[in-house]
């Protein structure tokens, strides 16, 4: 398996070889969609956790079918210790941002999860530690494309993106004709059109709608 599309446990095993006992990875999913919230999912994971292999073919969700990330949903949930999604509705997102919004699902995510934050670390997808105060205490560690390359984070997005996606499922039956079960809140042609018919609904991020559709929010 290459290491460019399927994760290892390299940075995970440097991180515990430090002397870090537990490890919260975190990922995102929803960060582009102009419907439904954003999501955050966190894993916990111990060095006892890389004693047992994770799921066969684990990779970020994003290279996963949708099938492949609802068949290895549980296998995941059961191979970490602990895991947690937090989310920010779209609502949250209009009123402060995006990268404020992702920082109070990741909140909302980390207050479910127990560990001791001196002996623990978070691992955060990305370039940049869009945490803020919000990292508990506990020493961050951005990795750009850990969703590709470490264990932790690839199951964080997986976990994160079937909690969301199943979010949508559930909205499409509240808020019919926008097509949310398939697009799950992206602006593909079929919702942009939908916006433009019936107007945004309570679930669409009315700030982004006149820079990314061209239509008016109001």
């Amino acid at each position: 398996m290459s290491s460019k599309t399927y994760p290892t446990s390299e940075l995970e095993s440097q991180i515990f070889g430090s002397g870090i006992k537990q490890l919260l990875a975190i990922d995102e999913v929803g960060r582009g969609a102009i419907a439904g919230p954003v999501a955050v999912g966190v894993t916990l994971t111990t060095p006892a956790t890389f004693d047992n292999p994770w799921p066969a073919k684990l990779r970020d969700s994003k290279l996963m079918s949708e099938k492949q990330r609802e068949d290895y949903f549980q296998l995941i949930a059961d191979w970490v210790e602990q895991w947690a999604v937090g989310m920010s509705s779209a609502e949250e997102i209009d009123k402060i941002g995006i990268t404020k919004a992702l920082a109070l699902a990741a909140e909302r995510a980390i207050e479910q999860l127990t560990f001791d934050p001196a002996t623990t670390r978070i691992l955060l997808d990305g370039s940049h530690n869009w945490l803020g105060n919000r990292s508990y205490g506990v020493a961050v560690a951005v990795r750009p494309k850990a969703d590709r390359d470490c264990a932790s984070v690839a199951a964080a997005s997986v976990l994160a993106k079937v909690t969301r996606d199943h979010l949508m499922v559930e909205l499409a039956k509240d808020f019919p004709g926008y097509g949310f079960e398939g697009h799950k809140g992206y602006a593909s042609g079929a919702h942009i059109e939908a916006v433009r018919r019936l107007r945004p609904s309570v679930q669409h991020r009315v700030t982004w709608l006149d820079r990314i559709l061209g239509i008016e929010s109001k």
